[in-house]
């Protein structure tokens, strides 16, 4: 037979007047494609570059279906905070998307490279006014200290890292890499096409020694590369990581995958999941 107190909690978690605690709840990462990600933790929800047009005839583009669910805020894409955005190039970011799930979902934030919101603000004329209340542009330059921004139920750091191709390509484009905290306990590293050279990480060892991330996205380079895996195991530290920007030729079944891939957790197919673990 039950206590008293005991079945007066659980009549109030069965009419949702008592929750659970946030420590009891887990984390989830849903992949949409290309390096498309949500992050869920109980009611908090955060989208990584969820919204492009260009596969350089390489990548997947999201699924119709997913992408009508993204823009009319439907499950499992109901309830999202705030969308972040690695940088400007047509497989990771589209401004028409971006600005349309800016008018569609009143509550979501976005936090984008300069780069990408002056596209966002050419798309949208000088009428539209609104949605740049919830915009949060981020201008960093190449060896700037990272920065700490924050909304509710968020805690989120940026910094810029080279994108691939570093020194000789690529060096005007803004990419960041997000580190985002969900809720003071779920850590998550979203990397964008970050050039795997140890001097970019080096520099600011303390930042990445201070909040190793429970699951990193890194684009699969860093997991197919000595340099790569040695940012990840030496200043990154995450207790998992999924590569993502994954080729679409690449296949789902790691059995059928060349032999430097199977030992490798990759994204491949939208809509599939990996459980975030537990901080240590």
């Amino acid at each position: 037979m039950a206590r008293p107190g005991w079945a007066r909690m659980l009549c109030l978690l069965a009419t949702g007047v008592l929750s659970l605690p946030a420590q009891g709840q887990s984390a989830t990462a849903y992949y949409i494609a290309n390096e498309g990600v949500m992050v869920t933790r109980g009611e908090t929800k955060i989208l990584f570059d969820p919204l492009f047009r260009n596969t350089y005839n390489e990548y997947r583009l999201v699924p119709e279906a997913m992408e009508t669910a993204i823009f009319a805020g439907s499950s499992p894409f109901d309830g999202v905070d705030a969308v972040f955005i690695s940088h400007f190039h047509g497989d990771h970011f589209s401004a028409p998307d971006i600005l349309r799930l800016l008018q569609a979902q009143p509550g979501i934030h976005l936090y984008a490279p300069m780069q990408a919101v002056i596209a966002l603000r050419s798309e949208a004329g000088s009428a539209e006014t609104a949605v740049f209340e919830r915009v949060t542009p981020v201008s960093l330059a190449y060896q700037d200290p990272p920065i700490t921004l924050a909304m509710p139920g968020l805690a989120i750091e940026v910094v810029r890292i080279p994108h691939s191709g570093w020194p000789t390509g690529r060096l005007d484009v803004e990419n960041l890499a997000w580190r985002v905290t969900l809720e003071a306990e779920t850590t998550v590293l979203h990397m964008g096409d970050a050039d795997p050279n140890d001097v970019h990480f080096a520099r600011d060892a303390e930042y990445w020694r201070k909040t190793p991330p429970q699951m990193a996205f890194p684009p699969d380079w860093f997991l197919t590369s000595e340099s790569g895996q040695r940012i990840l195991q030496e200043h990154i530290r995450p207790q998992r990581s999924v590569g993502v920007h994954v080729p679409a030729a690449v296949p789902g079944d790691p059995l059928l995958r060349p032999t430097s891939l199977r030992e490798i957790d990759l994204f491949t197919r939208p809509g599939e999941t990996r459980r975030i673990p537990a901080r240590k």
